[in-house]
């Protein structure tokens, strides 16, 4: 990877862009996705999901919500016991 020397922070803000006909584009894309799955745990059940109104649709959202927020704190407390 080269070392590339920036004068002002535009310089550097504009360098991270990628133009809509980089052929580097969509690996770039891939890559960041990959990323956010990996540090992410927030999860949902694929698909699509029908309710019968908005307070059903939002219950379940709710339960989705509360499930990963519980998972996370699981995570962080099973990182303090082998960290600690």
């Amino acid at each position: 990877m080269p070392v590339r020397k920036f004068r002002n922070l535009q310089d550097m803000e504009d360098s991270l862009w990628r133009s809509t006909d980089d052929p580097s584009l969509p690996q770039a894309i891939a890559r960041v996705w990959d990323f956010a799955d990996r540090i992410s745990e927030r999860r949902f059940p694929p698909g699509v999901h029908k309710h019968r109104s908005i307070e059903k649709a939002q219950e379940l959202r709710d339960r989705w919500e509360e499930a990963n927020f519980q998972r996370y704190w699981a995570s962080k407390e099973a990182t303090k016991k082998t960290v600690g």
